[in-house]
C-alpha cells in the first residue's frame, strides 16, 4: 500500500452545495467500495414533488440509514445531524459556486441521467422551473450554506473522518487513493 492510500469507513456522508457533484462522486465511490448508495433526493420527495414534513423526513431517514453500511448523498441541513450521528466518514465537496450554478443551469435543459423519485415526473418544464432558480439560490447562499454545514459538522460529526475536496481533480484523486482492500469489516 502506498503512503498516499487511505481507508474510509462503512457509513459515508457526501455533502456540498447543490450542483457540487454529490451524486456523480457518490456513484463512483459506491462502484469502488461496493457500499450501498442512498440518494437522499429519491427518498425525500413524495409523488408529485411534494415535500414531507420535517418529522416524516426525519423518520424516513432513520429507516433508510439503519443499515451498517451506506453512502448517503444529499444536503437537507435541517436533518444533517441524523446522518452525522451514524456516519464514520464525511466527504464535503467544496466545489466553487460558479461551477455549481452552471451545473444547475445545465440540468434545467438536460434530461435527467439518474433515477427519479417514485411518482415524480421529469418534464422539461419541471427541470426549468426547479433547476434554473437553483442557480440564483446557489449564488445567494454560496457563503452561508457552507458555513452552516461546517457548524453542524463541527457540532455533530466530530467522531467522523472529514475530507474536504476543493475541486473535481481533488475528488478524482481522493477516489484514486482509496485503499479498498482495507475497507473496515462489516460488524453486522
Amino acid at each position: 500500500m502506498s503512503e498516499a492510500a487511505f481507508v474510509i469507513g462503512r457509513r459515508v456522508l457526501v455533502t456540498g452545495l447543490a450542483g457540487s457533484g454529490k451524486s456523480t462522486f457518490s456513484r463512483s465511490l459506491a462502484a469502488r467500495t461496493s457500499l450501498p448508495l442512498i440518494h437522499l433526493d429519491l427518498h425525500f420527495w413524495k409523488p408529485g414533488w411534494v415535500a414531507p414534513s420535517e418529522d416524516e423526513w426525519r423518520e424516513k431517514q432513520r429507516r433508510v440509514l439503519a443499515g451498517d453500511a451506506w453512502i448517503a448523498d444529499g444536503n437537507y441541513h435541517e436533518t444533517l445531524d441524523l446522518r452525522l450521528e451514524r456516519a464514520d466518514t464525511i466527504v464535503v465537496l467544496n466545489t466553487p459556486w460558479p461551477v455549481c450554478a452552471g451545473r444547475a443551469l445545465l440540468r434545467g435543459v438536460r434530461k435527467s441521467a439518474g433515477e427519479m423519485p417514485e411518482g415524480c415526473d421529469d418534464s422539461a418544464w419541471r427541470r426549468l422551473r426547479d433547476e434554473w432558480p437553483l442557480a440564483v439560490r446557489i449564488w445567494r447562499k454560496r457563503r452561508s450554506e457552507p458555513e452552516r454545514e461546517h457548524e453542524i459538522i463541527l457540532w455533530h460529526g466530530q467522531h467522523a473522518a472529514l475530507h474536504v475536496l476543493q475541486s473535481e481533480r481533488a475528488a478524482s484523486e481522493f477516489l484514486d487513493r482509496l485503499d479498498v482492500g482495507r475497507m473496515p469489516a462489516d460488524d453486522g
